[in-house]
């Protein structure tokens, strides 16, 4: 769970929003679905869990200041 938490928070940093705003875009659940996984009182489910990182590998961050190169994924 860790692992992707990072994951997720990274694709964040880098794409220069907040981690909620990844899981409302990739997984159409609510931004306080995050901060409930940040805290540990729930979970993603699976399915949840694998259209956000589906959403990652589709959608690589591009560095504006390397010609539009896309950033190596995370992890």
């Amino acid at each position: 769970m860790e692992q992707f938490m990072q994951k997720v928070r990274a694709y964040a940093a880098a794409s220069g929003v907040e981690p909620t705003t990844i899981v409302q875009r990739a997984a159409k659940v609510s931004g306080a679905a995050w901060s409930r996984w940040d805290v540990g009182s729930s979970s993603p489910t699976l399915a949840t869990a694998d259209k956000i990182l589906k959403y990652i590998a589709e959608n690589p961050v591009v560095d504006a200041d390397a010609d539009a190169q896309p950033l190596k994924a995370v992890g």
